[in-house]
């Protein structure tokens, strides 16, 4: 019966979100009240009475307060695994495109992550991360540069991957899992998994064969 209610209650939230969007006058009026135009925040409102009922936090998770921006938006998801830690004076914003961390994830001090992204599980980000899903497009000269067009492409890191602090993870990424990246890398292309990469652009240095049950030095990294 609940899952009845609940199901119901869903089908009517997406009539009224698809009306909003159809209407411009309407939509824009619901963005005034869910966040300024000069601030890609939500509103204190939002995030009081809107965003603890939206979006899910695992038990055992972590969110330090000191100094940490949690810009969370209701029109896209961001999800806390269990147990996971985001600490302090970092950034979250899914105003973008959804962002889920797993269980265990743990976020570094003075971190960014800007969604679309998904952290899988046991993944650890040192001290100032930053890791985005999207990138801003200036092909219009025309155009205020103020207001470019967003390309969103989904940045993941799979599970047990370890971020050196300092690192860029630019958008579109797939870490694979168990990785170690050294600190101050950016990350342009995929990273396969159980590799060790570093550098700017990153380049995986050596992986790990469960054949030889041994490191295996890239031969194809130019560093």
């Amino acid at each position: 019966m609940l899952s009845e209610v609940l199901y119901a209650n869903k089908i009517k939230m997406e009539k009224l979100v698809s009306l909003i969007k159809q209407n411009p006058r309407i939509k824009n009026f619901v963005f005034y009240l869910i966040s300024s135009k000069r601030n890609s925040r939500p509103r204190f409102w939002v995030k009081l009475f809107i965003n603890p009922f939206v979006h899910r936090r695992g038990k055992g998770a972590v969110i330090r307060p000191c100094r940490s921006r949690i810009d969370v938006f209701p029109w896209h998801k961001f999800e806390v695994g269990k147990n996971a830690v985001i600490e302090d004076l970092t950034r979250i914003n899914n105003s973008a495109g959804d962002v889920f961390l797993g269980n265990g994830s743990r976020i570094g001090a003075s971190s960014v992550v800007i969604g679309p992204v998904i952290i899988k599980s046991g993944v650890e980000l040192g001290q100032h991360v930053f890791v985005s899903g999207f990138n801003s497009i200036y092909e219009d000269g025309t155009r205020n540069y103020f207001e470019p067009d967003l390309e969103r492409k989904p940045t993941v890191i799979d599970e047990e991957t370890h971020i050196g602090s300092n690192s860029v993870i630019v958008p579109g990424i797939h870490i694979g899992k168990r990785c170690q990246i050294g600190a101050g890398s950016i990350v342009t292309e995929d990273i396969p998994d159980y590799s060790i990469a570093f550098g700017n652009p990153a380049r995986v240095y050596k992986r790990y064969s469960f054949e030889k049950d041994e490191w295996i030095k890239d031969m194809t990294e130019s560093l």
